[in-house]
């Protein structure tokens, strides 16, 4: 049996198909279109898990869409109504792309699949729609390895529902609690975001990584004002400061005028008022996931906790769920977004709407999430001919110890190896590589290869057998999910709060592996083994060469621009950039040979 999940109209549109339960393919639309959280819907990536799996459209049992569009407008109509008259200028806004459009997601859902395939017809049972929530719940939990778990999912929301609780036993989910709109944790995290001159629904990361350099003390100030939360962390969000519900903003001059600082332009200079509103904003997020938490095991007993939605991509938040004990165990869906809410709206279909028997225990039903297109090395050569690149082919033992040895000089390297990640997070598949002991590599790979924001952190991966070495993380992480304090044998000098001062405190050598040591000595950790394939092994050439067992692995794309899919993606990013090497599966392509090409 074929199902086919889709997640598309808001943003990160994907696509997932599975048969007989497992994932055979899992692409976001945006690597194909390279519109950075492309919101169309995901015909090109559809068409691939269709290729993927050598089967036609009209073989396809069920289409499944990630929510459900009338309950959404139900909300939207609902929401303008109890904030009239002030709901106005968004009903204008909205009205009309409703009426002529998403009113009609059925409909626009089959002429796309028609177009894909003029012998597909809509029939009985062939195109379900999935409650935004189970799509997250069910994203989690039943590529989750327990046969039973409690599932938390938070986000900003779906079509009421913003946060619940459910317990997943066997193939079935159940909803035990939930917050409805505009009660909202995940818009509330947003609305920092848009305050602070991020983009919403994009770069909230981005406010997790300013907020180490902060103090959280604006915190007082969320809760009194903004956020009622109760002991079992059930929450309100005080609408007079907020403008998402009924305007086209997200916060008001309220709001404004309650941080006595202006909404920070996108290119205005970082202040340290900003880093403080940033570390209160994370303190409060996480406080309120360990009440939730902490609610969540008094209410079902269980060890086991899952997690999906976009704030389960909060790794932070996670590090110290993590390190709280409250559960034994805790598994996050590696696509935590909307992306994956793809994945969970075909395993909903196949496992509680059609009650086919679930066999828990799997610990890899992800598959590393490598689930994306992959090129031989013909249609590589072929790429690099038509380009003009000059390179180099190597056997295998060459290849990865070369590769090893030129990051060991202090070469940064494009690594492109086997089938594309899925999700936000480069894996080892389509990557930027690098030195972690190399003090001015933080500085140099963010302004001369990603051309970003000067305090964004990077992630090491390390080989699993020596993450205890490096790092107090007592799990596998081998989705970067969870931050971890770097271990107390690595730290160079006396720890101590300079952190508090800014971004100024980038050049400070703080551990032996200063490139990825964040400036609250914790690390956003990747644990490498075997199943990463030609990634582990080339982290093992490594650590034979360095005495290091660990790299920098960042995504191989530059900002605003979505991770590299292709190798002429590849190529494309590697010549724009000061990166010094490209690594295509045995193929090695320096920079220096290549300056007059563009």
């Amino acid at each position: 049996m074929y199902i086919l999940g889709i997640s598309a109209y808001y943003h990160d549109s994907a696509a997932c198909l599975i048969k007989d339960g497992t994932i055979v393919a899992a692409v976001q639309e945006e690597r194909f279109s390279r519109i950075k959280n492309d919101a169309s819907f995901p015909e090109e990536a559809i068409k691939y898990c269709l290729s993927a799996a050598g089967i036609a459209l009209t073989e396809v049992d069920h289409v499944v869409f990630y929510e459900k569009p009338f309950l959404k407008f139900e909300r939207l109509l609902d929401t303008i109504f109890a904030f009239a008259p002030y709901g106005l200028r968004a009903y204008l806004k909205a009205m009309p792309i409703w009426i002529k459009d998403k009113l009609f997601t059925k409909g626009n859902i089959s002429k796309a699949l028609q177009q894909i395939d003029q012998n597909w017809k809509y029939r009985e049972g062939a195109l379900l729609f999935c409650e935004h929530h189970f799509s997250h719940a069910a994203s989690a939990f039943f590529v989750s390895p327990f046969e039973k778990a409690a599932i938390l999912t938070v986000d900003g929301a779906g079509e009421w529902v913003t946060s619940s609780i459910a317990v997943g036993h066997g193939n079935n989910i159940s909803r035990i609690k939930h917050i409805n709109f505009p009660h909202s944790l995940g818009l509330l995290y947003s609305a920092f975001t848009y305050y602070l001159g991020f983009k919403v629904n994009c770069d909230e990361y981005k406010v997790m990584g300013l907020a180490p350099y902060g103090k959280p003390v604006y915190s007082s100030l969320i809760y009194k004002c903004l956020v009622d939360v109760k002991a079992d962390g059930s929450f309100r969000i005080n609408m007079n400061f907020f403008n998402y519900a009924a305007g086209l903003t997200m916060v008001n001059q309220n709001f404004v005028k309650l941080f006595g600082n202006k909404i920070r332009q996108k290119d205005e200079t970082i202040t340290k008022f900003h880093m403080d509103v940033a570390a209160s904003i994370q303190n409060v997020t996480e406080e309120i996931l360990l009440r939730i938490a902490w609610d969540i095991k008094a209410k079902t007993g269980c060890e086991n906790l899952c997690m999906a939605g976009g704030v389960a991509l909060n790794c932070v938040a996670n590090g110290k769920l993590l390190r709280s004990g409250i559960f034994k165990n805790i598994w996050v869906q590696p696509a935590a977004g909307d992306a994956g809410g793809a994945v969970g709206a075909a395993m909903f279909v196949y496992y509680q709407h059609l009650q086919n028997k679930r066999q828990a225990g799997n610990e890899n039903q992800m598959q590393q999430m490598l689930l994306g297109p992959e090129f031989n090395v013909k249609e590589i050569e072929e790429t690099l001919n038509k380009l003009n690149i000059r390179y180099h082919k190597l056997n295998p033992d060459n290849y990865l110890k070369t590769v090893a040895g030129k990051i060991a000089e202090g070469m940064v390297v494009g690594w492109f190896s086997g089938r594309m990640e899925f999700g936000p997070r480069a894996l080892g598949a389509r990557s930027i590589l690098a030195d972690p002991r190399d003090p001015g590599m933080q500085s140099k790979l963010n302004l001369k290869i990603k051309f970003r924001e000067s305090f964004r952190p990077f992630a090491p991966a390390v080989l699993q057998k020596y993450c205890h070495v490096y790092f107090n993380l007592r799990v596998a992480s081998p989705y970067m999910l969870f931050t971890a304090p770097v271990s107390q044998g690595q730290l160079d000098g006396d720890e101590d709060d300079s952190f508090a001062v800014g971004v100024n405190t980038l050049n400070e050598v703080r551990t032996t592996i200063p490139a990825v040591t964040h400036v609250d000595y914790s690390a956003r950790v990747q644990t490498v083994d075997e199943l990463n394939g030609s990634f582990y092994h080339l982290l093992q050439a490594f650590y034979l060469v360095t005495g290091c067992p660990m790299l920098i692995n960042t995504s191989f794309n530059v900002m605003d621009e979505p991770i590299v899919c292709t190798p002429d993606d590849a190529v494309s990013c590697f010549l724009k950039t000061d990166m010094d090497l490209l690594a295509f599966e045995n193929i090695l392509i320096y920079k220096s040979e290549n300056l007059n090409i563009h």
